[in-house]
């Protein structure tokens, strides 16, 4: 018989892609590396003529550790 465990001891994390140009250049970043990365992007393409602001983008990703409790892999 299978055992169910309570949802309360599931959490849900938050991580972040971030993309140039819709290319990941980063992933799976916690919140804290996510701010402190996007604020370095953000003074970076100011310098540099390849990159605008308007060609960074990221992404919000929700994941329940439930999901990874479950996974059979």
């Amino acid at each position: 018989m299978e055992e169910k465990i309570p949802e309360k001891f599931f959490m849900s994390e938050k991580i972040y892609h971030i993309y140039a140009k819709g290319e990941c250049i980063y992933h799976s970043l916690s919140r804290a590396e996510f701010d402190f990365t996007w604020d370095a992007l953000s003074k970076l393409v100011q310098v540099f003529t390849d990159y605008q602001i308007e060609d960074l983008t990221f992404e919000e990703v929700v994941s329940s550790k439930k999901e990874f409790a479950e996974s059979s892999y």
